[in-house]
């Protein structure tokens, strides 16, 4: 269920590694080998809470596929893959005035308006992003089920901060 939905702005100009990164999981998720999914490098205490997130075997009716390298701090599901990141950085476009959309408690923050989007959990303590492909839109369904586990997991920041 959607608790509010706030519409996404169009950014043009937006984060070429997002885009890379949407680009090298295209391509990588389209085989039946592991999906290369670049690893976050997370301090020591977003590390410990996203080893803590328990993700499902199954997204939007996806099993779960292997990620290269192996890390506990990324997930795949299906083909082409969508993609999760479980520790990266505050997303470089991300200001306060940023439209954000809330989907049952969880705050995402979605970039590139075009094809592969990558939705970032933010308002949390630690910032799990997720790349869906344009082949599962609309990608609410699958922030939902990935939401429920990242909110029993990832504690808010305090009101105000994202």
């Amino acid at each position: 269920m959607l608790d509010r939905v706030r519409s996404v702005p169009s950014f043009a100009g937006t984060l070429l590694g997002v885009n890379l990164l949407g680009v090298s999981l295209l391509a990588a998720g389209c085989g039946e080998g592991a999906v290369k999914v670049p690893v976050p490098k997370p301090d020591a205490a977003t590390a410990r809470l996203c080893s803590g997130l328990r993700l499902p075997d199954k997204v939007n009716g996806l099993k779960r596929r292997d990620t290269s390298p192996d890390s506990s701090l990324t997930a795949a599901w299906g083909s082409p893959a969508i993609a999760l990141r479980c520790g990266v950085p505050l997303p470089a476009g991300l200001q306060a005035t940023s439209q954000l959309q809330t989907i049952n408690g969880v705050s995402w923050y979605g970039v590139p308006v075009d094809r592969p989007i990558t939705w970032t959990a933010v308002a949390r303590q630690a910032y799990v992003e997720v790349t869906i492909p344009v082949k599962y839109s609309p990608p609410g369904d699958i922030l939902i089920e990935l939401g429920d586990d990242l909110k029993t997991t990832i504690p808010p920041k305090p009101e105000g901060e994202i």
